[in-house]
């Protein structure tokens, strides 16, 4: 009687704890989620409990944990204890470090970016230096992150060795405070038109924005170019706050619908406007998601601005980091993100997956018109899709590997050490060039990663697995080396594309990423077309009046 009436007890607080986490929407599936926790609960303890060798309980629930909520979306995410010290996101933009873009690969830990006039930089790091040791910490022995090495409070000293071109080098680390900018240029690109590149929606980004807007019409801009492109998104009040530069207070910039009616938001305008008359336009492409979505979805939807460049990622889910016990914390994806019109951004439907578990674009026949502010037809599928279209703001899928595989960034750190001198004379990249960049692939085997690539490779290691290798060998052979033909057309047909990358990462080299944006406003196919679109008013005024 007694050990039934401990069962009971537990079960009711299982019960208990349940119905607190969930809430009062989900008191229909009540009964089947507290069944669950309770089998997974019982399984959980009998797994520890009777497995045959040691197991550690905090792993398996971490590892519970995360697969479950795989299968829903990447932005729904569990922290543990040491994620919640290790990550918690700062939107400040303000943090203490060493002022480097800094990545973890094959083990290695590798400079991709020191930033102007930070503790790295000062500290001579280059892009493409290879740090092996911190303090007195081998890195080849370090099977932790170790860039958590190189945080610390300000003024903190690290030794650090760093392996360049074969050469093992020592340099000394001052830790200080880092205050990314959210605005990180801006500038005029003729008499009458203003430039304004805006990286990320940080806390700051609204208010950079509007200094950089008012220095410009101070210097005489009448028209202005907002650059999103490459801009991941973050705080969504700073994107309604952006709009509010540029249209009245009180306009509707962004809802947000959920199946929990607490989370259904309607987002206005709430101040003043700098200016709501100013020709705008906004450049995108297939890396400008989230809040810049948001700012060029509901400018296109009001019709305050002509946006140019290529669809946007199509991020239109909403997260809410929820506090958990024990010091934990889970982000979870709470609702969906409606431009003005009605449309929603999301591309990709991660309630249904195909064969290989990856969530399925919305098909163009399934996209939905909408009606701007004036009455033209816009779609919803997923992204924002500009009013012009430039094919070369598109990335082939061939520079989309050489740059994920970093083939380009490889290529260019040697480049550097071969031109030392070219300082700030912009270089030309030649087809000479560019053949020298093709036979660096070929030196270092580089394997391009494609998706048909590695279903082949997938299907040959399986070939192996089973013992029948040898009767396909001689297909698979055939086929790679097509591929690898196919490859080589592919750089043939997008060689000037690749050039173009290759040339940025080769300025951002010498003059860093300030020299780079300097560079476009010259060069810059997407910046010259918006330019000339905001200098011929009729054609402008006739994109938005359609």
């Amino acid at each position: 009687m007694l050990t039934k009436l401990k069962k009971k007890r537990y079960v009711l607080t299982i019960v208990a704890v349940v119905f607190l986490f969930i809430g009062s929407s989900f008191k229909n599936d009540f009964f089947e989620i507290a069944k669950q926790i309770e089998i997974f609960t019982t399984l959980y303890k009998t797994v520890n409990v009777n497995y045959v060798d040691e197991t550690n309980p905090g792993e398996l629930m971490d590892k519970a944990i995360k697969s479950m909520l795989d299968d829903l979306d990447p932005y729904t995410v569990y922290f543990n204890e040491a994620d919640v010290a290790k990550f918690k996101i700062n939107n400040t933009g303000q943090y203490t470090g060493i002022g480097a873009l800094i990545t973890r690969k094959e083990g290695k830990l590798i400079v991709k970016e020191a930033y102007k006039g930070y503790a790295a930089d000062k500290a001579g790091l280059k892009a493409g230096d290879e740090i092996i040791q911190i303090g007195d910490v081998n890195l080849a022995e370090f099977k932790e992150d170790a860039r958590e090495l190189l945080k610390g409070t300000r003024n903190t000293k690290f030794t650090i060795k760093y392996k360049r071109q074969g050469k093992v080098l020592t340099t000394e680390l001052v830790l200080d405070e880092v205050d990314l900018r959210a605005v990180p240029y801006y500038s005029m690109v003729g008499n009458d038109t203003g430039y304004i590149v805006l990286s990320q929606f940080n806390a700051k980004a609204s208010s950079e924005t509007k200094e950089a807007l008012k220095e410009l019409k101070s210097k005489g801009a009448k028209k202005i170019i907002l650059d999103l492109r490459d801009n991941p998104g973050g705080l969504l009040n700073e994107a309604v706050n952006i709009c509010n530069l540029f249209v009245p207070q009180g306009e509707v910039i962004v809802t947000t619908k959920s199946k929990n009616e607490k989370y259904n938001n309607t987002y206005r305008t709430q101040r003043a406007p700098v200016d709501t008359e100013i020709p705008l336009a906004i450049l995108v492409n297939g890396k400008s998601a989230s809040a810049s979505e948001i700012v060029s979805g509901a400018l296109q939807d009001l019709d305050r601005a002509v946006i140019i460049g290529s669809r946007s990622f199509g991020k239109g889910l909403v997260q809410r980091p929820l506090e958990l016990t024990y010091g934990t914390q889970v982000k979870v994806t709470i609702s969906r993100y409606y431009t003005p019109s009605g449309r929603g951004i999301q591309a990709l439907d991660y309630t249904h997956k195909d064969v290989d578990g990856k969530a399925i674009r919305i098909d163009e026949k399934d996209y939905n018109a909408f009606k701007t502010r004036k009455g033209r037809t816009v779609y919803d599928g997923g992204g924002i899709l500009p009013d012009l279209v430039l094919e070369e703001s598109k990335q082939s899928t061939i520079a989309d590997a050489l740059e994920r595989n970093d083939a380009i960034f490889n290529y260019v750190t040697e480049y550097y050490y071969q031109h030392p001198n070219l300082g700030n004379t912009i270089p030309k990249f030649t087809d000479s060039d560019f053949e020298d960049f093709r036979k660096f692939l070929k030196k270092e085997k580089f394997d391009f990663d494609t998706e048909t690539e590695k279903a082949l490779k997938e299907a040959y290691e399986v070939a192996v697995k089973e013992k029948v290798n040898e009767t396909i060998a001689k297909e698979y052979n055939n086929l790679m080396a097509a591929l690898a033909e196919s490859e080589e057309k592919e750089l043939t047909q997008h060689k000037e594309e690749i050039k173009q990358l290759i040339l940025d990462e080769i300025i951002k080299r010498y003059q860093y990423k300030e020299g780079l944006y300097e560079y476009y406003t010259t060069s810059n196919p997407e910046i010259l077309k918006a330019k000339t679109l905001l200098n011929n008013s009729v054609e402008y005024n006739k994109i938005l009046l359609n």
